[in-house]
């Protein structure tokens, strides 16, 4: 089910999202703030705590030129919403538990857009599971410089519970809040499997792009690059046949099919991590297939090789 296709009828029991919590304020959550604060203002806030909170407050966000101050909460005053999403980093996702913790209530949905395959589970050890929303955003090419943000194409959420034949009241809810506000989305009746399709794509061209230096540009034209790219991808499909996922090689074809329709100067979020000398999510990426792969004694060596490389250029600046 898509954005595109039609809108299912919304049951009368259904609790419209009236309030949203945006955690993580880098590209994704002024992206998707922004969109939602164009279409509702004030439905969407951002959670912050101490000088980030102040900044935002301050500050707000800038998207392609258009400046955006959205209400800023804290923690611990902040009331309990009906949808939270969480746009924060990998390895800030520890203090994002911790700034949830008072703000979750009983009928709050938390949909994680985090990159890679287990946010969920983990946040599924802090609060009820099925409160939890698996997600993904795909195709959004946010660039951030500096305080300023511009993206030419949002992307579209895919987000549900691991099955989604048919959707549950709750992503039913989230569905028509994305659409009320024109943010594309779609709900794959695997989940799961749409997850390790992404952290397949990240794998592969998030770590290439950034051991390379390399734009979109690069990957249009570059076929020693995409061959790299290609061998870190086949080691998650190993990975994830071995753990019941059915991708194949026709999951690689089918991104090498979106490659072209980047825009050529568009950039990765490791590679803008790298180039602002910020911490990258190699653990995350490389760090679990080499993970997965001891525990299922399967060889990733192309893996481990971009793990050292992207851990050493971590190395000489933090």
């Amino acid at each position: 089910m898509t954005a595109t296709g039609p809108v299912a009828i919304v049951p009368r029991a259904m609790r419209e999202i009236t309030s949203v919590y945006i955690l993580g304020a880098g590209g994704l959550g002024a992206a998707y703030g922004s969109r939602i604060h164009l279409a509702q203002p004030g439905l969407a806030s951002f959670l912050a705590h101490g000088a980030r909170a102040e900044r935002l407050r301050r500050e707000g966000v800038k998207v392609n030129d258009q400046h955006f101050l959205l209400p800023v909460v804290e923690p611990a005053q902040a009331a309990q919403p009906d949808l939270v999403l969480l746009t924060v980093k990998y390895h800030h996702i520890d203090e994002a538990v911790a700034m949830l913790k008072p703000v979750v209530g009983p009928h709050t949905l938390v949909l994680s857009l985090l990159n890679g395959i287990d946010s969920e589970e983990i946040l599924s050890g802090h609060f009820p599971a099925e409160q939890i929303i698996h997600g993904m955003s795909l195709g959004i090419d946010a660039v951030r410089s500096g305080k300023s943000i511009r993206c030419k194409s949002f992307g579209v959420i895919h987000f549900g519970r691991p099955r989604n034949n048919p959707p549950s009241d709750a992503v039913r809810a989230i569905q028509q809040l994305f659409t009320r506000c024109d943010i594309q989305w779609e709900t794959p009746d695997d989940m799961l499997r749409a997850l390790w399709w992404k952290f397949m794509i990240n794998v592969g061209i998030n770590q290439v792009s950034a051991v390379l230096n390399m734009t979109y540009h690069g990957f249009q034209h570059n076929r020693y690059a995409r061959s790299m790219m290609h061998a870190a991808m086949r080691e998650v499909i190993a990975v994830a046949q071995a753990r019941g996922i059915a991708l194949s090689e026709e999951d690689i074809n089918r991104f090498d099919e979106v490659i072209p329709r980047l825009a050529p100067d568009g950039k990765t979020s490791m590679l803008q991590d790298v180039e602002e000398r910020r911490k990258t999510e190699v653990e995350m990426l490389a760090g679990k297939v080499i993970e997965i792969g001891r525990e299922l004694n399967i060889d990733t060596p192309v893996n481990t090789v971009l793990f050292d490389l992207l851990r050493a250029r971590e190395t000489d600046y933090l």
